[in-house]
């Protein structure tokens, strides 16, 4: 990315060049700046960070419920929960909590929003559902991309979430219409090929 001669010169800089610097960049980058900071100062571990975060998406989950305006409002609601946990991501690199906090976030939803999707129009629902499809694929992808051990302790929450894509017909209609197989998630039992099959989906413009 950078050439020796820069990379030299940055070297040859003084401690107090250097740190005016590193503060500078600090300033203009926040995501960087909250990673160096949870590496160097924070006294919280990864999974008090996971589970503070785990919390978050509940309560924010009943609220999307509690507070329900319309379907296109709950879809926005439900990626900026999902930013949320991307940020949690970035800073902690939590690929265990990646997996499990996005699970969490879609069971969640879909159990407590229930009443308020199937009184929707299915057409309405569109959006959300492609979403939700995509995000199950992402889930999909990471354990793919884990040790796979670590299987087992998503198991759980894989069927429960396939579960509820059956309770969904629209849902499910969708999924097939997509190329995403339910029972992946019903059976824990993910493609090798997985990302081949999701580039492949993309490609032909499904999942948008």
């Amino acid at each position: 990315m950078f050439n020796k001669e820069f990379k030299l010169a940055i070297e040859n800089l003084s401690s107090t060049e250097k740190d005016k610097l590193i503060l500078r960049l600090l300033k203009k980058d926040l995501e960087l700046a909250n990673r160096l900071y949870f590496e160097l100062v924070d006294t919280e571990s990864v999974d008090e960070k996971r589970l503070k975060i785990s919390k978050t998406v509940t309560h924010k989950i009943k609220l999307t419920n509690e507070r329900f305006y319309s379907i296109g409002y709950l879809n926005m609601d439900i990626r900026n929960i999902s930013g949320e946990i991307n940020e949690h991501v970035k800073i902690t690199k939590d690929k265990f909590g990646e997996i499990s906090l996005n699970l969490q976030m879609l069971i969640e939803a879909l159990t407590l929003n229930r009443m308020h999707i199937l009184a929707t129009k299915p057409n309405n629902c569109y959006k959300l559902f492609i979403y939700i499809i995509a995000r199950a694929f992402k889930i999909l992808l990471l354990i793919n991309a884990i040790n796979e051990d670590y299987l087992i302790e998503f198991k759980p929450d894989l069927e429960k979430l396939g579960q509820l894509f059956l309770s969904y017909d629209y849902l499910m209609k969708l999924s097939i219409n997509n190329g995403f197989d339910v029972n992946w998630l019903l059976s824990s039992e993910i493609p090798k090929n997985i990302v081949v099959i999701h580039k492949q989906i993309r490609a032909q413009g499904f999942l948008k």
